[in-house]
């Protein structure tokens, strides 16, 4: 078991910067690599070539080469694959993302070197699309024993998306609402502390070490290759974060031909409905500029890119610049087939005003005290790699270094560095049997600022699971993951629940079992369950700030999140005319105990009696706080694939998503608006309903998006307390404070039917290729000037009208 042995024998230690390594563990990983190396040569026969593409004659990286049922492997940097074989008849299958599977009768005598080149040809199938994200290795859409969604880099082209979290918003079941990600309902409103959500760059998370948020206008949509969701726990694989789901952005790396990408757009807001345009005399505007570059250099491959913004605002004084630049480089060693190493990097820089609250529902789009926060923030990661390919066995190691520095004009600043090491093995066996197992070190530290003070805190994690195909029909995938969190005082307490028992452990187990099934040709059935593991972040333990007319607390007894996910789903593929797709239905189960929300709440000192007004304002805001047992129930439908209809080419992404987010026990006053019924998880919607679709002939494209989602089921009890009051709907014993609350958000109350109601959100945009390099679009975003709230006070974009002027090379 090649990757057990190598990760089983890595000591964790920290990854510095000068990417030194502890001298005993580089010699006991480098002696065990030859070892097992040499363990694995079974056979002098061998059959080798290259992955190409027919049309373009580049060579494909991660093409999967097949033969019969004993043995695969994938094609390397240079789209070469080698296989060791004993001597006999064969039939050797490639297959790739975006292309028709190939297969090849072979006979391999004793002795025998054979070589043998695939070419081969595109096809629009979406149930033959490659994903690693689900097993850490590569596999095809169909057979994943989870719920995934893939979503390519033509969306985010052509809907003109500044941020990745526009996107996220148009895939089935995915929330992205002020910051936070949420997959079927699974978190509510936590402004930028924590995330139950893992957002990764080519599998590495990309979550601060202060906040343990993401930053979305961070992430790289200039170079993403595609992007892979997954929904439902995912802890035993991916660790704590990814409690709910993950969301991982692979970027593109460099072909055989070069190619460049710039891309240009201006735009302009649209005065806000039922409003006037608070910029009378002038107009608010947004351009910016997004390119990449992608070059193979003899043994390098160079991936380079960059985007700037600029940004007005639709509301008073929220501006942002941004500037960001990140490069991928990979040196690939001709002399040592397979090893490679490289480096990536990111770095951003912003600058402009965050809005939190409106001044008054009339002037929704002024903020509170007319008086934003300015702040100026860098961020930077650099991850060093290195990766070695030996037949059915990989081994990599992956760092990052990953800076944070948020300075602004209220001194509520924060300083804070993040180091991550990840050592993994996979192999592939002569039965099919794949092993992927690794070992996870990350160290963060907040080094400065007022507004967490100086934190440390670690994470180390051991991972295993093992794929295989029984019958060539059903696919078996299980994994356990040991994890330990620590930040300051604050450790992992972990146990074992065994014979109703609980084994109290140094570290938090979690494991899942997915089955997927063949049915038919084309027909897939699947199963998962899954456990979930989320260690509070530094924000939600440490933050004391206030924002506007609000206070944020901290909570340092807060405790660690635990989830179960269980699905049950069915993937159809169809044929339609020329267009190919799959209709895929689950129903699904998640429970989360010690589930932690954002409350809002007076929270004065114990003992205090009737405050004033004055007093009020000092004690009301928001705290991260433990709310017992949750329960999420539902079930979704998804559609998608690409194709001609009618000779027109058309690409379709749809889903509809029915939740019941319910608390199992409840505490009307803190956890609910305080109705006697109400038991539904705060900020979730029962219906989502999304659909993009995207029309091309000849020289001219036409597309349409829309999102559907019901009204808002429950906030906090503190924004509406007055309309329960003159309602009379508070139950009998709950002490409310009488204070109005209009202090908070003026207006809300008496405009609450315009938050929580139903709405339809509706995007169009049309193209045209001026020539073969040369494309020009016209977007229109939120087509019917709909006004509408993500959470209370904070009103979202009026219409807006983008020209993009794109040019490949």
């Amino acid at each position: 078991m090649f990757p057990f042995i190598i990760v089983i024998s890595f000591l964790p230690c920290k990854p510095y910067l000068n990417l030194t390594m502890h001298k005993t563990t580089f010699k006991l990983v480098l002696v065990l690599a030859l070892f097992c190396s040499n363990i694995l040569l079974i056979s002098q026969n061998k059959v080798s070539g290259l992955a190409i593409d027919a049309k373009s004659n580049d060579t494909l990286i991660g093409a999967i080469v097949q033969l019969s049922a004993q043995k695969a492997t994938t094609t390397n940097e240079h789209g070469s694959y080698s296989l060791d074989v004993p001597a006999g008849d064969y039939t050797l299958t490639c297959s790739l993302l975006g292309y028709k599977t190939i297969q090849q009768k072979i006979t391999i005598k004793e002795g025998d070197v054979s070589a043998f080149n695939f070419y081969l040809l595109e096809e629009n199938t979406s149930l033959e699309e490659v994903v690693v994200s689900a097993g850490k290795y590569e596999q095809k859409l169909s057979e994943v024993t989870i719920s995934m969604e893939v979503i390519k880099p033509s969306l985010i082209e052509n809907k003109n998306s500044t941020n990745i979290d526009a996107v996220m918003n148009q895939v089935p079941g995915v929330t992205v609402n002020d910051g936070q990600a949420s997959i079927r309902g699974g978190s509510g409103f936590s402004y930028g502390a924590g995330s139950r959500v893992l957002v990764m760059v080519d599998e590495m998370p990309m979550i601060s070490a202060d906040a343990g948020d993401v930053k979305w206008n961070y992430l790289p949509i200039e170079n993403v290759e595609q992007i892979e969701v997954i929904k439902g726990a995912s802890s035993a694989l991916f660790g704590s974060s990814a409690l709910n789901g993950v969301i991982n952005l692979r970027t593109q790396y460099a072909k055989d031909k070069p190619i460049t990408k710039l891309t240009t757009f201006f735009g302009s807001y649209d005065a806000p409905r039922n409003t006037v345009k608070w910029w009378q005399g002038s107009t608010q505007h947004q351009a910016g500029i997004n390119f990449s570059h992608a070059q193979k250099l003899n043994n390098f491959d160079l991936v380079i890119g960059g985007h700037m913004l600029e940004d007005d605002g639709f509301r008073f004084l929220e501006t942002e610049s941004r500037k960001r630049f990140n490069a991928n480089l990979r040196y690939n060693f001709r002399k040592i087939p397979g090893l490679s190493v490289g480096v990536n990097g990111n770095s951003m820089n912003t600058s402009g005003g965050l809005f939190f609250l409106w001044q008054n529902y009339d002037s929704a789009y002024f903020p509170s005290g007319l008086d934003l926060q300015r702040y100026n923030n860098i961020r930077l990661n650099i991850d060093p790699y290195v990766t070695y390919y030996h037949k059915n066995s990989k081994l990599s190691l992956r760092n990052r270094y990953f800076k944070t520095n948020n300075v602004n004009d209220k001194d509520q600043g924060s300083y804070a560095e993040l180091y991550y090491s990840e050592l993994q093995g996979q192999h592939r066996f002569e039965n099919g049997l794949s092993i992927t197992s690794g070992l996870v070190y990350m160290e963060q530290m907040v080094l400065g600022g007022a507004l967490y003070g100086k934190r440390n805190g670690n994470n180390k994690a051991f991972y295993l699971q093992g794929d295989k195909k029984f019958f060539r029909k059903l696919t078996v995938s299980a994994g356990i993951r040991a994890e330990y969190f620590k930040i300051d005082t604050a450790q992992t307490n972990g146990y074992l629940l065994m014979m109703q028992q609980k084994i109290k452990l140094p570290f938090q187990p979690v494991a899942r079992l997915g089955l997927n099934y063949e049915v038919a040709e084309f027909t897939f059935l699947r199963g998962s369950v899954g456990q979930g593991y989320r260690f509070p972040s530094i924000a939600e333990k440490f933050v004391s700030t206030s924002v506007s007319a609000l206070n944020i607390f901290p909570n340092q007894a807060l405790q660690p999140e635990l989830g179960f996910s269980g699905e049950i789903g069915v993937k159809q593929g169809f044929k339609l005319f020329g267009f190919k797709g799959f209709i895929d239905g689950s129903v699904f189960y998640n429970k989360f105990k010690n589930n932690v929300e954002f409350v809002f709440d007076i929270y004065k000192p114990a003992g205090m009696g009737a405050l004033s007004l004055d007093q009020v304002t000092k004690y009301a805001g928001f705290k991260s706080q433990n709310v017992n047992t949750a329960q999420i129930i539902g079930t979704e439908v998804s559609v998608g694939g690409t194709g001609k209809i009618f000779g027109i080419n058309t690409t379709l992404i749809a889903g509809y998503t029915y939740v019941q987010p319910t608390y199992e026990t409840y505490n009307p006053v803190k956890d609910t608006l305080g109705l006697p019924n109400n038991r539904y998880l705060k900020y979730r919607q029962r219906h989502l309903a999304k659909a993009d679709v995207q029309f091309e002939y000849k020289w001219f494209a036409f597309g349409y998006s829309a999102r559907f989602q019901s009204k808002t089921l429950n906030i906090d009890r503190r924004f509406v307390i007055s309309v329960l009051h003159e309602q009379n709907d508070i139950p009998n014993g709950v002490n409310f404070d009488d204070f109005p609350s209009t202090f908070i958000l003026p207006g809300f109350k008496e405009n609450y039917s315009g938050f929580e109601k139903s709405v339809v959100i509706q995007d169009a945009r049309v193209s045209a290729n001026l020539s073969s390099n040369w494309r020009v679009s016209f977007i229109v975003n939120n087509l019917a000037n709909v006004q509408y709230q993500a959470r209370p006070g904070d009103l979202r974009p009026p219409t807006q009208y983008v020209f993009q002027l794109m040019l490949n090379l």
